[in-house]
C-alpha cells in the first residue's frame, strides 16, 4: 500500500527536522596561528565560557604553527572558520576563487621597526643592504612592509634581505645580531631584555605615511568558509560576539590572562604580564565601513606591487554577521 500524502508530508517534515538539527548540532572547526600574537585570544577562547555564552556549544579548535596555515585550512575545509587568517593570504585564496568571505578586522598593524641600540642604524632610510627580520614572505606584515619601504624610502625587495621567523625567533635574531633590524610586534619589543634597541618607527605610522590617511591598517581579519556564512550566518554573529567579549574580558582581567598564557603556551611570568598589558593594541573586532575601506586598500596596495595575484570578488566582504552580533549585544540586559 502506498502512503498517503498527508504521511508522505509527515515522514518528510520529521527528515527535514532531523537534517536541520543535525545541521546545527554540526562541530565549528575554529582554526588560528598559536605561534603568533593571536595565541593570547585564541587560549582565552578555548579555556574560558565565551562561546558557550555566545550560544556556540560544540566547537573544535584547529592549531597551525605557521602564519600563512589558517588561510590553507581554509581553502583545504579543513577548518570552517578562523579570527586569524593573515589579511594577505585572506585576499589571495579570495582571488583564486576559494569560496571564503572576510567578516571582520582581527589584528590592528601593531609592529614596531627596530635596530639594536649601537648598531649605527637611525631610520628606515638606512636598512638598504641589511638584513631584517620579520614574518615569513607571504605575511601580512612581510608585504605592508615592502609597500612601505618601497613607497616611502625607495626601497626595493631587492635592496634588504628577508630573515623569516615568528615573534620569540626574531626576537633571538636579534639578540644575537642575526639581522640589522626587525619588525616586531610592540608586546615582543617589550618583553627584549637581551638587547637594547633603537626605534626606528611603526607600521601605522608608515601606512599614514603612505595613503595619506589616518585609517588603521590591520594585518589579520576574520574569515569563514562561504558555505557557513550562508548557511548559518548567527553562529558567525555569536563567534563575532565570543571574540568581542573576550576582548573585553582580557582587557579588565590582565593578570588571568597572563595565567592563562603561563598555563597554556607556557611563558614565563613577566613574559605573559607584558603581553596582558598590551592585549588592547593586539587584538580587535571591528567590521565599520571605515575598516571595508582599509581592508580593499591594503588589498589594491599589494596587488599593484605584485605581491598578490587576481582581483576579490566585490562580495567578499560580508557585514551581515556583524551587524547581527552588534543587534545582540545591544539587546542584552544592562
Amino acid at each position: 500500500m502506498q502512503p498517503s500524502m498527508r504521511a508522505r508530508r509527515a515522514l518528510l517534515a520529521v527528515a527535514m527536522s532531523i537534517l536541520t538539527l543535525s545541521a546545527h548540532a554540526a562541530t565549528l572547526r575554529i582554526g588560528y596561528w598559536t605561534s603568533g600574537v593571536s595565541l593570547g585570544l585564541g587560549a582565552v577562547l578555548e579555556t574560558g565560557d565565551f562561546l558557550k555564552k555566545a550560544g556556540i556549544d560544540d566547537v573544535r579548535f584547529v592549531h597551525f604553527a605557521e602564519v600563512n596555515a589558517p588561510a590553507s585550512g581554509l581553502a583545504a575545509n579543513v577548518i570552517d572558520v578562523s579570527f586569524s587568517v593573515a589579511g594577505a593570504s585572506a585576499f589571495s585564496i579570495a582571488a583564486t576563487g576559494v569560496p571564503v568571505k572576510i567578516f571582520g578586522a582581527t589584528a590592528p598593524a601593531d609592529v614596531t621597526f627596530v635596530a639594536p641600540a649601537g648598531s649605527g642604524i637611525k631610520s628606515l632610510a638606512e636598512l638598504r643592504g641589511k638584513k631584517i627580520g620579520m614574518s615569513p614572505a607571504g605575511s601580512s606584515v612581510a608585504l605592508m612592509t615592502a609597500a612601505v619601504l618601497r613607497a616611502n624610502y625607495g626601497l626595493n625587495a631587492g635592496d634588504y634581505s628577508l630573515v623569516p621567523g615568528n615573534e620569540a625567533r626574531l626576537a633571538q635574531f636579534l639578540s644575537q645580531d642575526q639581522v640589522d633590524a626587525a619588525a616586531l610586534r610592540s608586546v615582543t619589543v617589550a618583553q627584549l631584555a637581551e638587547v637594547k634597541t633603537r626605534r626606528l618607527g611603526t607600521l601605522v605610522e608608515e601606512w599614514h605615511k603612505l595613503t595619506k590617511s589616518d585609517a588603521m591598517p590591520y594585518l589579520g581579519v576574520g574569515a569563514a568558509r562561504t558555505e557557513l556564512i550562508q548557511k548559518d550566518p548567527q553562529t558567525v554573529a555569536k563567534l563575532i560576539v565570543a571574540i568581542h567579549d573576550a576582548i573585553a574580558w582580557g582587557s579588565a582581567h590582565p593578570e588571568q590572562v597572563a595565567a592563562t598564557l603561563q598555563k597554556v603556551a607556557n611563558l614565563p611570568a613577566s613574559d605573559a604580564r607584558i603581553y596582558a598589558a598590551h592585549w588592547a593594541e593586539l587584538n580587535s573586532i571591528s567590521f565599520e565601513s571605515a575598516d571595508i575601506d582599509t581592508l580593499r586598500r591594503e588589498q589594491q596596495i599589494f596587488a599593484a606591487s605584485g605581491a598578490i595575484k587576481g582581483t576579490l570578488p566585490p562580495d567578499v566582504f560580508v557585514t551581515g554577521p556583524y551587524e547581527m552580533a552588534k543587534k545582540m549585544m545591544a539587546g542584552r540586559k544592562p
